[in-house]
């Protein structure tokens, strides 16, 4: 939990493969809890670009996301809940450029997440302009976001089940938390 403004903020992050619906149910559970979600900042830079994005685009949107979750955190009521979150770019720089920049990393190591709900490859991947990672590599990456989740040390649970079901399992482990903060 952060404490911002004299208020307790609980931090809760939607991460996982292209096309999970991260977007769906962070903008469900912000509605649900009455409070707001911070965008992808990517998807919207990315699909802009006349041209295929370069390292320092990454960085550049490693740096805009960052800063987009200050500009939020001001306005959560009690919870905030991610889109996405740097663990998806840092795996994004180590395929495509095999490499990271060193705050990244440092970033997430001093993160105050209080919950990771990685969204399980269970639905169907839609391709669209952006995405690149569909089939095997969609569940590769489910692995290696799961494994970072472990080798920091994070509060993860795997958000399974489509529709109803995904969005309800999603609600049981805020409420579980929640829970567990009183």
């Amino acid at each position: 939990m952060e404490k911002t403004a004299d208020r307790e903020i609980v931090k809760v992050v939607l991460i996982g493969s292209e096309s999970t619906g991260k977007t769906e149910l962070s903008e469900f559970l912000a509605k649900e809890f009455e409070t707001i979600s911070v965008p992808e900042f990517a998807r919207e830079y990315i699909e802009k670009l006349k041209i295929p994005y370069t390292y320092e685009d990454v960085d550049y949107i490693a740096q805009q996301q960052v800063s987009l979750e200050s500009e939020y955190l001001l306005n959560a009521n009690k919870i905030l809940f991610y889109d996405t979150y740097l663990i998806i770019t840092k795996i994004w720089f180590e395929i495509v450029y095999k490499k990271v920049p060193e705050w990244i990393d440092e970033r997430i190591k001093n993160c105050n997440i209080d919950l990771f709900l990685l969204c399980n490859n269970d639905i169907e991947w839609i391709p669209d302009s952006v995405r690149e990672n569909g089939g095997e590599m969609r569940d590769k990456l489910f692995e290696i976001y799961k494994t970072e989740l472990n080798n920091y040390g994070f509060n993860y649970r795997i958000v399974k089940g489509e529709g109803d079901d995904r969005l309800n399992c999603a609600l049981n482990y805020i409420y579980e938390l929640i829970d567990q903060n009183k």
